[in-house]
Parts: structure tokens; sequence; C-alpha cells
């Protein structure tokens, strides 16, 4: 199938809200790590996200140059191209654009797809986050509010963090601490800037204690059942049915299964998956370097195995166990088997 449209998008999301759900959105940042994702999706029979960050552009463009606006509409191009061929729906989604970030990532990203539909075509992408989490609520709002006209008329959606992450991810970093938490009257001044869907349809991070990484148990504390006290609090306010918003979990990595049926009970329908991806396929090139070392290396005068270096057998096994991550992340999220249905 192909990548989806913005009115297919919709449906995935109100199908995860009806079924009590949450899609799995894997960040990567080579074509390697795209077809995993895909692989996983796939095998899980799970539609799915599929994302890029300043630094996965960055890294997509080429090391040796300045080009991660590119790098993304290089690395959607190539999303669109090869989904075709796979049996599930993905959207493409750029995540974590901080403030000094919006010239070179964001902007240019919307700009392109202004073109494309104004040439009669559609959106490269599906959806864009604008992180603001390191600036002050109301201008975080402010520029939200800007942003949200702009992709609500090309049919995009638009994912807003209201809250502190802890941890770091591509250069945005938070200390592990009580602003970590948002409150009710956090997401009240989100409702009251950006509306609820009648200016244009965004997901909402709210963060409950969430940190980017992998920290050892007690280092975190997750607090999901505040996202059920946020929703109630806002439908109590707006007269509205139960969950208002659309809610997105950052920096899941680590977290117990418990944990995660909470915050998708409470709402949330996306779920960042992206250190324990970027673990297992680290770890799978690292097993078949130590396990194959005589294969990987000219030893004593030898030539080395060329079967065995060649990048392509040992990506394809990083690929699998990616794939397998990003599969079970999808059984988890309750996502698995919900694709075509």
């Amino acid at each position: 199938m192909p990548v989806v449209t913005q009115e297919q998008y919709v449906e995935m999301i109100e199908k995860a809200k009806q079924n009590a759900f949450a899609y799995p959105a894997i960040n990567v940042s080579s074509s390697s790590t795209i077809n995993a994702a895909l692989q996983g999706l796939a095998e899980a029979g799970s539609d799915g996200i599929i994302q890029v960050t300043t630094g996965g552009a960055d890294f997509f463009a080429g090391q040796s140059v300045k080009n991660r606006a590119g790098g993304a509409i290089a690395a959607a191009q190539f999303i669109t191209e090869v989904a075709k061929a796979y049996p599930v729906n993905v959207a493409v989604h750029t995540d974590h654009c901080p403030k000094d970030a919006l010239e070179s990532f964001l902007m240019p990203l919307i700009e392109e797809s202004e073109r494309r539909v104004a040439d009669g075509g559609v959106p490269l992408f599906q959806s864009h986050m604008w992180d603001g989490s390191a600036v002050p609520l109301e201008e975080n709002l402010e520029i939200a509010k800007q942003i949200l006209p702009r992709t609500a008329a090309l049919g995009q959606i638009l994912e807003v963090e209201i809250g502190v992450v802890g941890g770091e991810e591509d250069g945005v970093s938070h200390e592990i601490n009580d602003q970590l938490y948002t409150t009710l009257e956090d997401a009240i001044a989100t409702v009251e800037a950006l509306g609820l869907g009648d200016q244009g349809r965004y997901l909402t991070a709210l963060t409950f204690g969430n940190v980017h990484g992998v920290y050892k148990p007690g280092n975190v504390k997750l607090r999901p059942e505040l996202l059920k006290e946020i929703q109630d609090g806002l439908a109590a306010k707006y007269g509205t049915g139960e969950k208002p918003l659309d809610l997105v979990f950052h920096g899941g990595s680590g977290s117990s299964l418990e944990e995660i049926e909470t915050a998708v009970a409470n709402g949330v329908i996306k779920i960042n998956i992206d250190t324990d991806t970027q673990y297992v396929y680290s770890r799978s090139i690292a097993d078949s370097v130590l396990k194959n070392y005589d294969g990987f290396l000219k030893v004593d005068g030898e030539v080395g195995n060329k079967k065995v270096y060649d990048p392509r057998a040992w990506s394809k096994t990083a690929e699998r166990a990616m794939a397998a991550r990003v599969k079970l992340a999808a059984e988890e999220l309750g996502s698995a088997g919900w694709s075509g249905k």
C-alpha cells in the first residue's frame, strides 16, 4: 500500500481512539532502518508511523554537508516509494523540531509541501512536530498558533509537546525533576490557544514523568494516570466527549507493559520507538562482528571473508533484529492485526 493520504491518516487515528490502541512511531535515520521498520510493521499486520528527527535527517543527507531539510525530504521520498510493496499503511512524520531548528528543518518542509500542493500534488509528510518544550509555555503555544493554520491548510496534523520530557534526544535535553509533569492548567492553555480541532487537527505530547533513553528501575517515575485526570478535566470544562485530546507518549523505552496500557487507555494513540530499536539494530551488528572477527578483518595475512564483511550481510541481520523489536512494539501497543480492518 502507498503512504496514507491525509484522510486515511485521520481514519487511522480515529480507529486507534475507538479501539483503544496506539501506533508505534519508529524513528529512522537510513534506508536500512526504514526497511526494518516497514518489515516489522508488516510482520505484525500493523499500520504505523515512520518519523525522522533533525539528527536523523542530518545523517540521511550525509555527514559532510548541512542539509537536514534535504535529508528529511529524501527519507520521505524513499519511504513513499518502498512502502508501496508492504501490505500495511504508514504515515510519514517529522519528530522533535526545537526552536533553533525551525528555519532549517520544519519551515522548509512545510514550504515543500505547499509547493507540491500548489502544483497539484500532495504533501510529502502527513504530520510534523513542533517541540516547544525548551521554551516557556506561552511562547511554545504562540509558535504553535503560527504553524497550525499552515499545516491545517495542507491537511497535515501538527504535534505539540506540552511539558518537559527528561533526558536527551537530538540535542534537546532536560533534567529529570518535578517539571516532567504537565498540569491541567497547561492543557487548558493549550486548548485556549489551539482549539479542539476547529482550528486544525493536532496531537499533544503531554508529559507524565517521561524520559528519553533507558534508565535503571527507580530513576524514572511515570504517572500515566495523570493523563486521565487531564482528559477528564478538559471534558468537564469544554463539554466534550471523553478523551478530547489525541495524545502522544514520548520517552517510552523501558516502560512497563502496565504503564503503556494505562497510557493507551487514557487516550495515547502514538508511542515513539527509538532507543530500543537503536539498541537491537546495533547489538546485532556487534554480535556479527564479534562472532565473525576473522571474516571481517584480514588477520595474519589472510584476506577476510567478503560474504561476511559485505555490508549487505550484517545489515540484513540488523534489519531483522530491529523488525522483530518493531513487531513486538506493535503487539504491546495493541495495533498488531488492525491493518486493513
